[in-house]
């Protein structure tokens, strides 16, 4: 479904749109998400030979872990994208989309890494790691 999509970094230095309708909202509470946002971290999937990205420039990418990387906005610290190695998607913040999004998180994954310090009350499907 076609369906044009923007949104942009705290600054604006780093902006983006989509011409395709962004996937579900997948909250994960793992402790790398966590400590990049100081909560979870809540994204959409969008295929990557749809999005584009102006400002490139000042996107940083920082490899946490050995599969995958995280962007963010190097003058603002946004935290801006997911992306697994190879992957044909990457996982936008999806706090970034300008308003209305239309969006909705689906479910929460690696539960059994969440903070100690809040619950998840929403009543959606929770997966101790990832989504089987």
């Amino acid at each position: 479904m076609n369906e044009e999509h923007s949104g942009a970094c705290l600054c604006g230095s780093v902006r983006f749109k989509t011409s395709d309708r962004p996937r579900e909202v997948v909250a994960c509470h793992c402790s790398q998400c966590r400590k990049q946002t100081g909560l979870y971290y809540a994204a959409a999937n969008v295929a990557t030979d749809k999005l584009v990205v102006e400002g490139e420039a000042s996107v940083t990418w920082y490899r946490a872990s050995a599969f995958a990387r995280r962007g963010f906005c190097k003058t603002c610290g946004s935290a801006l994208f997911w992306q697994a190695d190879g992957a044909e998607e990457i996982s936008v913040m999806a706090g970034l989309f300008d308003r209305p999004t239309g969006l909705e998180i689906a479910y929460h994954i690696y539960c059994a890494d969440k903070g100690d310090y809040y619950e998840i009350t929403d009543g959606l499907p929770q997966y101790g790691q990832g989504r089987p």
